[in-house]
């Protein structure tokens, strides 16, 4: 019998988002807003570095149910969801609109691979989508 806790889908999926927040402040991120929602989606994590705003959907398995990439989970229906949650953000945060230069902005995966039995956690980093 494996030893490791099976974890609720959100509770893994909250987990996975404080160990991508940790590794993305050290890599000289700042974090300025997490777990945006709107009725048609959400964004995970909103980061800002060296003056471009940066979106991160964080996508989290533990190592005893790694079966499958999570990153083949941000699919072409989720990547719609994506693209208008980011326009919907960016209007609201009058980021881009018409009087100011045009928002920079980068779109990634951070594929969170956790192994609950040594407490350890691996990041692979999808960069620079295109959506």
């Amino acid at each position: 019998m494996n030893t490791e806790i099976l974890l609720h889908t959100k509770a893994k999926g909250d987990i996975g988002e404080e160990i991508s927040c940790s590794y993305l402040k050290n890599k000289g991120f700042k974090i300025i807003d997490r777990n945006y929602r709107k009725a048609w989606g959400e964004l995970d994590i909103v980061a800002v570095k060296d003056k471009v705003l940066h979106f991160f959907e964080v996508k989290s398995v533990t190592t005893a149910t790694t079966s499958h990439r999570p990153e083949d989970n941000v699919h072409g229906l989720k990547s719609k969801r994506l693209r208008r949650i980011i326009q919907t953000y960016l209007a609201q945060k009058k980021r881009g609109l018409s009087g100011e230069s045009e928002a920079e902005f980068q779109f990634h995966v951070l594929c969170v691979y956790m192994d609950l039995s040594t407490r350890k956690a691996r990041i692979k980093w999808i960069k620079n989508l295109i959506l």
